[in-house]
């Protein structure tokens, strides 16, 4: 029988994911799999290295948000754990697995997984972390870690949007250089997010020609503009349409960047506190394997 470790939050989204927890066994079962269950904490999850290395499954499932599947990532890459990766959503936002549509149709997704397809996807790394979906700054980035934990459990996604309607008064752009593969760009911007896939904050489609397997990044900044134009792009990004050929959008696809402001910024890397600016962001090209039947 094969058997699958699946690193489960029990506290994300709605905390609902506990209820599913027989139904995936049943399901897995039926596939001739075995879950083996490890429960993460609120912090301190090392003990999970050993766990995997113990058990030697063929494979890791990640349950939960961005942030459990940011967790699980840099357990196994910092760690040398080159397994394929499952991801199940189940927290308030979910980017990455929207992005791969593997959360659609669940039964579907599970026979990928027993089938063991898979394929290699690109990572972000900041220093020592690495992230799968995003690294951000500037104004709005902080957001996620500001909104509180009763709002979203019961507002979910909707939490964030109130939030981020409440700062626009306080919105105000930030001088920055970018160097993207050595070249120089200087601008005022509001915020950036260097993104691997095209799905951010929950909003899809952000900009054209988004791989997670080209070995590349995408940067996109918000330049300083009136609070018509910021409405504009917001309304495009939430209506899911791409913004990243308009004039107040700076678009760069690079293997590398390093960005600096001209005052102190927090980063947030798929939506976890990151450091502070300046950053320094490379691509590593292929470092994870994901289950999954679309090359991104």
């Amino acid at each position: 029988m094969k058997k699958l470790v699946l690193f489960y939050n029990p506290v994300s989204g709605h905390a609902a994911f506990k209820n599913k927890l027989d139904g995936m066994v049943e399901a897995f079962q039926r596939r001739n799999i075995l879950l083996l269950m490890f429960r993460t904490k609120k912090e301190g999850n090392e003990d999970f290295v050993d766990f995997v290395r113990e058990t030697e499954p063929e494979g890791i499932l990640a349950a939960g948000g961005d942030g459990t599947v940011h967790e699980c990532v840099n357990l196994m890459v910092k760690n040398n754990i080159d397994l394929p990766l499952g991801i199940i959503g189940s927290g308030t936002s979910n980017d990455f697995a929207t992005y791969l549509k593997i959360n659609e149709d669940m039964e579907k997704y599970f026979d990928i997984i027993a089938s063991g397809k898979s394929c290699r996807m690109d990572l972000g790394k900041v220093g020592e972390d690495y992230f799968i979906n995003v690294a951000s700054a500037g104004m709005m980035t902080g957001i996620a870690h500001e909104v509180d934990a009763r709002l979203k459990n019961a507002l979910g996604k909707m939490a964030y949007y109130i939030k981020g309607i409440g700062e626009l008064p306080k919105f105000r752009a930030v001088p920055m250089t970018i160097e993207a593969d050595g070249k120089l760009h200087e601008l005022e911007a509001f915020l950036f997010v260097v993104i691997n896939s095209a799905v951010v904050g929950s909003m899809k489609n952000v900009a054209k020609d988004v791989s997670v397997t080209d070995g590349k990044l995408d940067l996109l900044a918000i330049r300083k503009c009136g609070i018509p134009s910021l409405m504009a792009v917001t309304a495009d990004l939430i209506a899911g349409k791409p913004v990243s050929e308009k004039d107040k959008v700076l678009h760069i696809q690079a293997r590398s960047f390093r960005i600096t402001a001209a005052e102190p910024l927090q980063s947030d890397l798929d939506g976890e506190i990151g450091p502070q600016l300046p950053l320094t962001i490379e691509t590593v090209p292929q470092a994870i394997a994901v289950y999954c039947d679309v090359q991104g």
